[in-house]
């Protein structure tokens, strides 16, 4: 079924449950932008003030409150920064949600968050799927994101319908907590593949070679990656606007390194790359995108 179609349909929205997002941040916001398109219709709310000007715009409502949203709303997604942040919202909605509405979080948190977060909620009736995502505010932008879903059958299912606006592949890995295991595998590979576009271009930099020709050749041979898909074009730039930030990325290798830590698995490249990019965080320089570790690696 074309689900633009379906969405489109005046009929068919008013049979929709009414759906709300929480977090209009680098992520949050162009994925509300997506619902918006394809539902008409959409309440949001953010703990800032003003991030919702833009989408009210477009046609969303914004809630008075968080309780209100929760109140309010069948079908709830989420995209917020850290788990402590997580079960702040986790725990008003469970105050105000209806019994039998679907929490969807996006955020990436520790998979302990995820369980609590579901225990939470499941006391109160009210079903939850830890949907963690990957794909950068690129893919955000483009309704591209690839998301892990973790949680019973029918209620993954249900999200998966709910995500398709700005997702273009969502399957169920695993039971309550398994989307955010999976999704700390994909920052383990994410900060190796950003290390290795990073040494990988100062070396070729410091042996005289052509760097854009070096990136588009290496980058569609059997050493591309997504990083040097998207990051490299920022390293040519120098261009070190979030982007995912270093910041952020810094908060997922501690949740990868607990989480590693708790199932005995070793993570010594992860090491490497979290010491450098501690360094630039420690220079102030936190909020700017991850691919500014290349000038580490050329000094």
């Amino acid at each position: 079924m074309d689900m633009a179609l379906w969405y489109g349909n005046k009929e068919n929205n008013r049979r929709m449950k009414k759906m709300g997002f929480i977090g209009l941040g680098v992520m949050g916001e162009p994925m509300s932008r997506h619902l918006l398109q394809h539902r008409g219709e959409l309440q949001v709310w953010n703990r800032t003030p003003g991030k919702a000007a833009d989408l009210i715009k477009l046609g969303a409502s914004e809630a008075e409150s968080l309780p209100a949203l929760a109140a309010f709303c069948d079908l709830i997604a989420m995209c917020v920064s850290k788990t402590s942040d997580a079960l702040t919202v986790a725990k008003s909605v469970a105050d105000h949600a209806k019994e039998g509405t679907l929490v969807i979080d996006h955020s990436t948190i520790e998979p302990a968050g995820a369980l609590e977060i579901h225990q939470i909620l499941a006391e109160k009736g009210i079903r939850f799927v830890d949907a963690p995502i990957t794909g950068g505010s690129m893919g955000a932008q483009a309704g591209t994101l690839t998301i892990f879903l973790g949680g019973a059958e029918p209620d993954v299912a249900e999200a998966i319908e709910a995500v398709k606006p700005y997702s273009k592949r969502a399957e169920r890995v695993g039971g309550p907590g398994k989307g955010q295991w999976m999704k700390l595998a994909n920052q383990i590979a994410v900060g190796a593949a950003l290390g290795g576009l990073c040494e990988c271009l100062a070396f070729a930099e410091k042996a005289g070679l052509d760097l854009t020709q070096a990136k588009e050749m290496i980058g569609a041979g059997a050493g591309g990656s997504w990083a040097f898909e998207f990051y490299g074009p920022k390293v040519l730039a120098r261009d070190w606007k979030p982007g995912f930030s270093i910041t952020n990325q810094l908060k997922d290798f501690g949740y990868c390194a607990t989480a590693a830590t708790e199932v005995g698995a070793r993570l010594p490249v992860v090491e490497v790359v979290q010491k450098m990019l501690l360094e630039l965080a420690n220079e102030g320089r936190g909020e700017q995108t991850t691919a500014a570790l290349f000038e580490l690696y050329e000094k």
